[in-house]
C-alpha cells in the first residue's frame, strides 16, 4: 500500500522541551486518521511538522518525499476561524491562494464556486467573515483549504469552539467532504466521541514532554456511525481508559492523585 504520510524516528525539540520523541506513523492516501490524547501531549505540535511549519528530527514523508517546508499538497484547517482575512470577502478568501499563484480570474472563480457549493457557502460568497457565524466561518476555512485540492488535510481541533449542535452538524460535513474529495486527513481532537464517528483509526499519545504514541484503535464500525452501538461504547471506554492513564500522570505530576478515572 503507498503511504500519504510517514513518520519515522520523529522527535521535535521546542527550546529546552523534547515535545515528542521517536514518533512512528503512516497514513494511507483517503485514510481519516484521529490524534488524541490530553493537553500538551504534542497533538499540534506533530501536526505542525507535518504541515512544514516545525522543524524536526528524524523522517518526515509526504507521498515518499521529505517535508521541507509548507506546500499545496498539504492543506491546514486551523481550530480559530480568525485564520480567515477579516478585510476579504468569503469567494476572496477561498480564491487567496489562486490567486497569489497567478492563476486566471476565470480559473479561480470556478473552483471557488465549486467549493463553496461543496461546502453549502455559496449564498454567503460575498459576505465578510465578520457576517458569518463561527460554523460558516469553519465551512469557509475548509473551503479555502479545498481549492488548493490537497491530498492531505491537516485539521488542528477545527470545531473545538463550537457549540454541540453547530459541532455534530459540521462533523456529518466533513465526512461526506472527505469522502467526495479522497483526500487523506489528520485531525487532532480532545473529543473520544468525535474520533469515533470519523476516524478510520485513532492514534492516542502519551503524556508529554517526549510524548509517544501510545495506541493505535481500528474503528471498524461501518459510516454513518451511532455513539449508541455496543461496539461504539465498547471502543470508547477503551479510548478512555488509555486517556485517563495518561491523565492520572500529570494530575500526579502536581500532586493531586485520583483514586477512579479522570
Amino acid at each position: 500500500m503507498s503511504i500519504a504520510i510517514e513518520l519515522k524516528g520523529v522527535s521535535v525539540k521546542l527550546g529546552d522541551t523534547v515535545v515528542a520523541d521517536g514518533v512512528n506513523l503512516s497514513i494511507a492516501p483517503g485514510e481519516f486518521v484521529c490524534l488524541l490524547g490530553p493537553s500538551g501531549c504534542g497533538k499540534s505540535t506533530l501536526l505542525n511538522v507535518i504541515a512544514g511549519f516545525v522543524q524536526a528530527q528524524g523522517t518526515v514523508l509526504a507521498g515518499g518525499v521529505p517535508i521541507t517546508g509548507p506546500g499545496k499538497e498539504r492543506g491546514v484547517v486551523f481550530q480559530s476561524s480568525e485564520a480567515l482575512f477579516p478585510w476579504l470577502t468569503v469567494r476572496q478568501n477561498v480564491e487567496y491562494a489562486a490567486r497569489i499563484r497567478g492563476v486566471s480570474r476565470s480559473e479561480r472563480t470556478e473552483k471557488a464556486d465549486k467549493y463553496l457549493r461543496m461546502v453549502g457557502l455559496s449564498s454567503a460568497a460575498n459576505r465578510f467573515p465578520s457576517e458569518l457565524s463561527g460554523g460558516m466561518r469553519q465551512r469557509a476555512q475548509i473551503a479555502r483549504v479545498l481549492a488548493n485540492e490537497p491530498s492531505v488535510i491537516l485539521m488542528d481541533e477545527p470545531f473545538g469552539a463550537l457549540d454541540a449542535q453547530t459541532r455534530e452538524v459540521l462533523q456529518i460535513e466533513l465526512e461526506r467532504i472527505w469522502r467526495e474529495t479522497g483526500a487523506s486527513v489528520l485531525f487532532v481532537t480532545h473529543d473520544i466521541g468525535e474520533s469515533i464517528l470519523l476516524a478510520d483509526r485513532v492514534v492516542t499519545m502519551t503524556v508529554g514532554p517526549k510524548a509517544r504514541i501510545k495506541s493505535i484503535a481500528e474503528v471498524d464500525l461501518s459510516r454513518p456511525r451511532q455513539l449508541a452501538s455496543s461496539r461504539a461504547i465498547e471502543l470508547l471506554r477503551t479510548l478512555r481508559d488509555d486517556i485517563a492513564v495518561e491523565v492520572n500522570k500529570v494530575l500526579t505530576a502536581q500532586g493531586l492523585v485520583l483514586g477512579g478515572r479522570a
